[in-house]
């Protein structure tokens, strides 16, 4: 069944996606409803703040209004969904729940695919992918939570420092 999950779009009462969500999660495992309804996300990112001259890190949703589930479309996960206390119903069509694309779901960054890397700071790897693709450089930085890497390229006699995504460089041999 997992194979027939997809990510679809919920919409919720504003300042209602933290409460949609847990009561989401308490309905699937109080009636036991897993195979159907496999993971709910609400899409955030971190912004630094200045407030009275103070620096600070929030997380900001990137929707507000609106809660991402994986679910495998049934009468039965559609009912237990839309009738979530502060939920308004699905995204789509004279809402008629329409599942995101696979790359709508790549952008929005919801599903992470672990990247497996086969250098570290101080190597020097080429850019594979990208406007710099072929240009070589040394690994400055790794950040595998956030999926990047600093390289410091050298162009036009310049040591110039890129933030790639780990998969757009590889080791040089």
């Amino acid at each position: 069944m997992a194979g027939e999950a997809k990510w679809y779009v919920v919409h919720t009462y504003s300042g209602y996606e933290n409460k949609v969500a847990t009561n989401l999660e308490k309905i699937v495992e109080n009636r036991k409803l897993q195979e159907w309804i496999h993971e709910i996300s609400i899409p955030t990112e971190t912004v630094t703040e200045i407030k009275d001259g103070q620096k600070r890190e929030v997380e900001r949703k990137i929707f507000p209004s609106y809660v991402l589930v994986k679910m495998v479309m049934t009468d039965e996960s559609w009912f237990v969904v839309r009738n979530t206390r502060g939920c308004t119903g699905f995204v789509g069509p004279n809402g008629k729940p329409t599942p995101l694309t696979d790359e709508e779901v790549a952008a929005l960054g919801v599903e992470k695919h672990p990247v497996e890397i086969n250098y570290t700071v101080g190597d020097m790897v080429r850019i594979i992918d990208g406007p710099l693709e072929n240009f070589s450089g040394r690994v400055d930085e790794l950040d595998v939570e956030k999926n990047k890497v600093r390289v410091t390229v050298s162009m036009f006699g310049r040591e110039t420092p890129v933030e790639l995504e780990l998969d757009q460089a590889e080791l040089m041999e």
